[in-house]
């Protein structure tokens, strides 16, 4: 497959995840290269596809506006990786049977055969990291821990969790001793950073057995 498609011209197909990517260039100019180097000129490649796409999305109109520009000039279609396509195995058998010459730069010696283990290979590793995904935040929530809040990104959610933060180290038994200490330093002008300092020369440690910081002392300061 390979050494029959480099006889022929060639419509490159270049896919990137998120607009970001697309407007910045960014992971474009990696694949650009990858290709260039399998065609061996700019010569001879005959047009060039862009896709600003989700790789768990099948329906890519750039995609098929390649695919019959391909057929129509009797051209090869050029990805720079198989990934770049889809880690959907029954998307790539479907481009493989749709009659376009097709060869992926990282594989160029990939035959329909080879490249259909590859696209099963790259689903059942797409399938396995969403399943340990699910497992580890089931696991999560099993252990009562508290998953992402979208509020915790607002400033009301930050303020609530600072002010929380600061309860919990006011109240907690270790550390009420150690406010007795801040507070009598710092009735005598000493800077948090000293308190820490001296909290930590005590023995003193947080509530989560760690040394004092600056912020630390403030949060029980008050």
């Amino acid at each position: 497959m390979g050494n029959e498609a480099s006889m022929k011209g060639y419509v490159t197909y270049l896919r990137v995840s998120t607009d970001k990517q697309g407007s910045s260039g960014l992971g474009l100019e990696a694949q650009r290269a990858a290709v260039l180097t399998y065609a061996k000129s700019a010569d001879n490649i005959l047009a060039e596809f862009v896709e600003v796409e989700s790789g768990k999305n099948n329906t890519r109109e750039q995609l098929a506006a390649a695919i019959t520009h391909a057929k129509k000039n009797n051209a090869v279609l050029l990805i720079a990786k198989l990934d770049r396509l889809s880690r959907n195995a029954a998307f790539i058998f479907t481009l493989r049977d749709s009659g376009v010459n097709f060869v992926c730069a990282d594989m160029p010696d990939a035959n329909g055969l080879t490249i259909g283990i590859f696209a099963s290979i790259a689903q059942h590793e797409r399938e396995t990291i969403a399943k340990r995904t699910k497992d580890a935040l089931a696991a999560k929530r099993a252990r009562g821990e508290a998953l992402g809040n979208v509020a915790n990104l607002t400033n009301e959610g930050r303020v609530k969790g600072q002010q929380t933060r600061q309860i919990n180290a006011q109240t907690n038994k270790a550390n009420v001793q150690a406010k007795q200490l801040i507070d009598l330093l710092a009735s005598g002008g000493a800077t948090l950073a000293v308190i820490a300092d001296k909290l930590n020369a005590s023995g003193y440690k947080t509530r989560r057995g760690c040394a004092f910081t600056p912020t630390a002392v403030k949060r029980l300061k008050g």
